[in-house]
């Protein structure tokens, strides 16, 4: 039961997260002419549709599989994923998002991290993932998840306070890194936590889409961080 709920649901939300960036390519898009609005929605469905395949691939060939080559495939698959999420971040279309996307939906967005974390959790129970990746060992990104609607709610209710979404921020993307500083070590090739707590499932298919979903969270701590810098920016009329 639990290998078929993590078979299922991994898909699903990676799925379900490239849908919804899709949409919100669109969604924030409304200052471009129709056609570049067009091309660039377009765009980024084709790219995330290549994306997916390509992850699958990858995975399914043994390519990600081989520790042994140096630098190992697993190490330039994801360094690149968090490069080009942080570069996309950091672009126009980055901006795009913090302009037209409020607080409530950029924290509400990170709620998905909480059932993320429980299929891990499963994952773990049914020996598909090492146990230290779960909120039952090292992994402590459940917190993210699950205080992302009660502040979204606070901040609908009371408006943007800055200093509070600024450390929920702060706190997320750290907790991020912490998880992937864990992956990367309880990879076959540092072995951190033993021969029993070997990191392999990311590299077989469709567990390998789990790059998803940290690229979301990455995307979106990096969009509301440059939602914060502009709030900051802007300044009462006299």
């Amino acid at each position: 039961m639990d290998a078929t709920l993590v078979l299922i649901g991994i898909p699903a939300l990676a799925l379900a997260l490239a849908l919804l960036f899709v949409v919100m390519t669109w969604r924030t898009g409304q200052g471009l002419a129709r056609p570049a609005r067009v091309r660039q929605t377009a765009s980024v469905a084709i790219g995330m549709a290549l994306w997916l395949a390509a992850q699958a691939a990858a995975a399914q060939s043994g390519w990600l599989s081989q520790f042994q080559k140096r630098p190992p495939p697993l190490v330039l698959w994801f360094g690149s994923m968090i490069v080009g999420t942080l570069i996309l971040g950091w672009s126009p279309f980055g901006k795009r998002f913090a302009d037209n996307v409020s607080f409530v939906g950029l924290i509400g967005f990170q709620a998905f991290r909480l059932p993320l974390e429980l299929v891990m959790h499963r994952a773990a129970v049914a020996g598909i993932m090492p146990s230290v990746m779960s909120f039952t060992g090292y992994n402590f990104d459940i917190v993210t998840g699950i205080t992302a609607i009660p502040l979204a709610w606070y901040v609908w209710k009371r408006g943007p306070v800055r200093p509070l979404i600024a450390l929920w921020n702060i706190t997320g993307q750290i907790l991020l890194i912490a998880i992937i500083m864990i992956a990367f070590a309880a990879s076959p090739v540092f072995r951190a936590f033993g021969d029993a707590q070997l990191n392999t499932w990311v590299t077989h298919c469709p567990y390998v889409w789990i790059a998803v979903m940290v690229g979301a969270a990455l995307f979106g701590h990096v969009v509301t961080l440059r939602k914060l810098l502009s709030l900051g920016r802007v300044r009462p009329a006299a």
